[in-house]
């Protein structure tokens, strides 16, 4: 994210720490000041790839598997509209494995507990779809339908299986494996238009340059 962060301009506010003085401030990289991607950019389907993320592989391992340079980490943020690393990238295992620990106390409960009830797959004597698997349903889901081959009407007790909370667990997080990327073709249009976003423009009191802004000193009206 070293290039990412270079791009941010930078904030000082009044200290509020013990013994500054009135005139002491604190500059900071404005986190406030987000990049994201243009619309078009967002919106088309066309400039990306899918990808899967592998094992442990963190943002910076992807990018430079795919753009060579780990420092374009946060196109790879970007292009997924990921802010929150911790809760929207894959865990390492082992993170993974304490998350599980924490919120279902005991290894019983992680394995055995079941979170939810979902539908098996249901098709009539001719292939065709009568019920998708994976609808979450109640623990007893009966049906029937009328097979046209058979010509006759067929009942199913209960089509629901039990999912576990480690089941419920693990597909979430095997979801967040599948994202975009962003195709090396458009990769110096967005690193062009982040150095064309970040900067500040006139027009604000706080205004110093394009990389600086002051905030009010809040001490003078305390």
């Amino acid at each position: 994210m070293k290039s990412y962060f270079r791009n941010i301009p930078d904030f000082k506010y009044i200290s509020r720490l013990p013994n500054s003085k009135l005139n002491d401030y604190i500059t900071v990289k404005n986190i406030f000041k987000r990049g994201k991607l243009r619309e078009d950019i967002i919106n088309e389907i066309a400039y990306f790839t899918k990808y899967q993320i592998k094992g442990n592989d963190r943002p910076d391992n992807v990018a430079f598997e795919v753009y060579g340079d780990s420092n374009l980490d946060w196109v790879v943020l970007l292009s997924n509209n990921i802010v929150n690393i911790q809760t929207e990238w894959p865990l390492p295992q082992q993170d993974f494995d304490a998350y599980l620990l924490q919120k279902y106390d005991t290894y019983d409960n992680i394995y055995n507990g079941i979170h939810h009830y979902e539908t098996t797959e249901v098709k009539n004597n001719r292939g065709t779809l009568i019920v998708p698997s994976g609808l979450e349903c109640n623990s007893t889901y009966p049906i029937s339908y009328f097979d046209d081959r058979l010509e006759e009407q067929i009942s199913i007790a209960n089509i629901a299986i039990p999912i576990t909370n480690y089941e419920y667990e693990e597909k979430k997080e095997n979801d967040k494996r599948n994202i975009f990327i962003l195709k090396q073709n458009y990769l110096n249009v967005v690193v062009s238009d982040m150095e064309n976003i970040m900067p500040y423009r006139e027009g604000s009191t706080q205004y110093v340059n394009e990389t600086l802004k002051v905030g009010d000193n809040i001490k003078l009206y305390s």
